[in-house]
Parts: structure tokens; sequence; C-alpha cells
């Protein structure tokens, strides 16, 4: 079944081309996304590491759990 779409896929003209270009893209996003985190400072993050995961208040969780 996977010849079925790798043929598919690699019946339409510059094929190679635009999938080298597709995945060159892909690999840069996610570089340049690591190399923002890993530049930013020691404590850029803290206030996020100590912030509640849940937006309501703890109240209406206890309510809501019978």
């Amino acid at each position: 079944m996977l010849k079925y779409y790798k043929e598919f896929f690699s019946q339409y003209e510059y094929a190679s081309l635009l999938q080298t270009l597709t995945l060159i893209g892909f690999i840069l996003v996610f570089v340049t996304i690591f190399i923002k985190v890993i530049k930013r400072p020691k404590g850029y993050y803290k206030d996020n590491e100590s912030a509640a995961l849940d937006l309501e208040p703890e109240e209406n969780e206890k309510n809501n759990t019978k």
C-alpha cells in the first residue's frame, strides 16, 4: 500500500526539489525555535514556571466534583 502513496507523491514535476525545500524549511523552523529558546536569559521563564495550570479558581473545582 505504501508504494501507491510513493507513486502518487512523486509523479509531479520538480517533486524532489519541492520535497527537499519543504524538509529544509521544516528543519529551519525548529532550529530557529531552539535557538530563540536557548538565547533567553536563565530567569526568563521563572514567572511561567510557577504559574497556575488552571484558570478557574479551586473553589469551582471543589463544587463541580461531588
